[in-house]
């Protein structure tokens, strides 16, 4: 999955609009990741998405720019702050480089989900999960029982979390 992806899917589940995707993504932004609203709604554009390099390289403007890992780190530490709250003295620390482990785990914080909540979140979606799988991607990268994320997993949480949030939301 690409950041863009993500950043479109948590968009329709949370059923923000641009505006307040740029609010959420301020809450954590600072002088380094600082992006102005048009380069945010370029990323939430599902057209021809390509680099800013490769736009140079061929002479033209980019459609739709790459969000890069640490826009998405960016905006993932901004919904923790809206969802939970900002902790007094604690400065965010957005990360360089992003994996599917750290995504699915700023998602689980922001959501304030328990294993119990991301088992039956994964049900809703008919994808079977075991607490111990669950568990390993959680782990610190060089423990022996961590196991990478692939997409499929990220992909299928982030249906059911658009089947609990959204969805369920309109019944």
């Amino acid at each position: 999955m690409t950041n863009n992806d993500i950043l479109r899917r948590l968009r329709y589940v949370l059923n923000f609009n641009d505006q307040k995707m740029f609010e959420v993504y301020n809450l954590a932004s600072d002088e380094g990741t600082a992006v102005t609203l048009e380069e945010l709604s370029s990323w939430l554009k599902s057209n021809k998405i390509i680099s800013q390099e490769m736009a140079e390289e061929q002479d033209a403007e980019p459609e739709i720019y790459i969000c890069e890992d640490i826009h998405l780190a960016t905006f993932l530490n901004g919904l923790i702050i809206e969802k939970r709250g900002k902790k007094e003295d604690v400065q965010i620390q957005n990360e360089l480089r992003l994996n599917n482990n750290m995504i699915f785990n700023k998602l689980k914080i922001a959501f304030n989900l328990k294993a119990e909540d991301v088992l039956e979140i994964l049900k809703l979606v008919d994808f079977k999960f075991s607490k111990h799988e669950l568990s390993a991607f959680f782990r610190k990268p060089d423990h022996q029982h961590y196991r990478e994320c692939k997409d499929q997993v990220l992909r299928n949480f982030l249906a059911g979390i658009q089947i609990k949030f959204r969805d369920k939301a309109k019944l």
